[in-house]
């Protein structure tokens, strides 16, 4: 069975060689274009990936190259924040599977997906890209997804933040397509059911992403395209039209608001499911995915709203390619179960739970190391006993890049307070809440020259403030947790949290190696946001974040990074 893909582009290049699992289908691909020739220093010596740019004579032609004795050389140059080998692999056949998104006469191409209807964007563009399929593969856009994912090798890749990385070349293209394809389950299994679950919300069976979490995934990768997009755009027009500046504050709020809901599903996503029903450690169980659930879809509504308004004010009307992936993406929004309604779902959710969630807050600030699902550049937790297989493909206990996964202390616990089987001791809520106290607790015993520590702290500190004066009226919001009062209440406290989980990835990520995501520019340009949609004053004269915020996205859509947390290379 093969897979032929999208013509490629004009200007050919090396085939990237690459072997598929047993049994998984061979891709005859088109080869990456000369921007993908990965050049590799020393991995000590990394900060980030460097790419040789299209036209600048790099003689290794089109093909990847790996310098060093590391196997992992290429995941290193991959990302910032580096993948295991498998996963880097896994996303660079599929880029190279979907073809040039700017190729007109690609199935898969901006211009064809955004073409398509918006309802039926999935349907419509499967019909297109029929020659991507052989007979037999199955009907419908599903069918036709498992031949191109299983000859990517996505079926090696299991565990769900790694599997979500390894789709993204897919999710930040088109939303719809990005959901159908985050059910499939594997080589040789049919796309994942939907199922009921007790509290009325649907779930796929034998998919490794968590449904609560596969729409808002799908939703931060799309919206990032959105967002390079309207940033090409005043980076590029900006010197010869300075009316265009007055955008750049707005795109450098957006990529943080970006970030931080990126954060929070990461967070997510890198938390192990619970091994079976009525099996969770307590009402902060499944507390993550609801939080992703709501927070993600209504931030990100501001932010598509803000870049429709930069992308019309630069002439980007319905008919360019960014004003149409805009119009595609509000239009997939029902689809994915990240419109309204759907966030609608899971703040009622949260509204029942909050007496539960509000009885187990922490007196004290979180110590020690961070746990794991914050430290985004570790292999992701293993899964409990039963489960899905953890850190794509783990061998011997070791991911493809040599790191240990799943090593347990002399005392029986994983490194970062989590139990063998991932949960956070005491609770997600206790854990969240604990990093806004140490975020608080930091603002007194910051360095006075270090302004963007010290005011990063007080605004963790004015925003503890607010959760504590939450903790009486959310313990008695479960009475009518349909009312008016209590769904305010879940809206507020889901922004507490998705504060703290900007303050647990921005302190896991400041290693020493100077990352813009373990700098304070970004973290304290989202708290500013969450403050805002709180109506919490900020406190005190502070730097302003926006321009070195704009600074490095401006920088990623020059060089070719995408706009996630991982600084994700692209291949076109």
């Amino acid at each position: 069975m093969a897979v032929t893909p999208p013509a490629a582009p004009s200007a050919p290049a090396p085939a990237l060689a690459a072997s598929p699992a047993r049994g998984a289908v061979r891709a005859a691909a088109p080869a990456p274009p000369p921007a993908a020739a990965f050049t590799a220093p020393p991995p000590a010596a990394v900060s980030g990936p460097v790419v040789s740019p299209a036209g600048s004579g790099d003689r290794g032609g089109g093909v990847v190259r790996l310098a060093g004795p590391v196997p992992g050389a290429l995941a290193h140059r991959y990302a910032a924040l580096p993948p295991p080998l498998r996963v880097a692999l896994a996303a660079l056949r599929l880029e190279v599977l979907l073809g040039d998104p700017r190729d007109a006469a690609n199935p898969y191409s901006l211009p064809a997906l955004t073409s398509a209807p918006a309802a039926a964007g999935s349907a419509a563009c499967a019909g297109s890209a029929a020659s991507a399929a052989s007979a037999g593969a199955g009907e419908g856009w599903d069918g036709r997804a498992g031949v191109l994912l299983t000859a990517a090798g996505l079926g090696q890749v299991c565990a769900a933040d790694q599997r979500v990385r390894a789709l993204r070349p897919l999710l930040r293209r088109d939303l719809a397509l990005g959901h159908a394809a985050g059910r499939w389950g594997g080589p040789g299994m049919p796309p994942a059911r939907r199922v009921r679950g007790q509290d009325g919300e649907s779930c796929p069976v034998s998919s490794p992403v968590p449904a609560a979490l596969l729409g808002p995934a799908a939703l931060v990768a799309a919206a990032g395209s959105v967002l390079r997009q309207a940033a090409l755009t005043v980076a590029g027009r900006g010197s010869g039209e300075p009316a265009l500046r007055q955008w750049q504050p707005v795109l450098a709020a957006a990529f943080a608001d970006l970030l931080a809901c990126e954060s929070l599903t990461c967070v997510a996503l890198r938390r192990p499911a619970a091994p079976g029903p009525g099996a969770g450690p307590g009402p902060g169980a499944g507390l993550l995915g609801a939080v992703a659930g709501y927070v993600v879809p209504t931030v990100l509504a501001d932010v598509l709203a803000q870049l429709g308004l930069v992308l019309a004010e630069c002439g980007h009307g319905p008919a360019s390619t960014g004003g149409g992936m805009l119009a595609k993406l509000t239009g997939d929004l029902p689809l994915a179960g990240v419109d309204a309604a759907g966030a609608a779902h899971w703040q009622a959710r949260l509204a029942r739970a909050l007496p539960a969630l509000a009885a187990e807050e922490p007196r004290t600030a979180h110590r020690g190391p961070l746990p794991a699902p914050f430290r985004l550049a570790d292999p992701p937790a293993t899964a409990p006993a039963g489960g899905v297989a953890a850190a794509g493909g783990q061998e011997g206990g070791h991911t493809p890049d040599g790191h240990e996964s799943g090593r347990l202390a002399p005392d029986g616990h994983t490194p970062g307070g989590l139990e063998p089987g991932g949960y956070g001791v005491g609770g997600d809520s206790v854990v969240l809440s604990g990093l806004l106290r140490a975020g608080a607790a930091r603002a007194d015993g910051a360095d006075g020259a270090d302004t963007g520590r010290a005011a990063l702290g007080a605004l963790a500190r004015r925003l503890l403030t607010e959760q504590r004066a939450l903790r009486r009226p959310c313990r008695t919001a479960g009475a009518d947790p349909g009312a008016v009062a209590a769904r305010a209440l879940a809206d507020r406290q889901a922004l507490l949290w998705l504060a703290a989980a900007v303050l647990g990835v921005r302190e896991a990520a400041d290693d020493g190696r100077g990352l813009f995501l373990g700098g304070t520019h970004w973290a304290l340009l989202a708290l500013s946001g969450i403050a805002g949609r709180l109506g919490v004053p900020l406190p005190g004269p502070a730097p302003d974040p926006r321009v070195p915020v704009w600074a490095e996205l401006a920088d990623r859509v020059r060089r070719g990074v995408d706009c996630d947390v991982y600084a994700t290379r692209l291949l076109w």
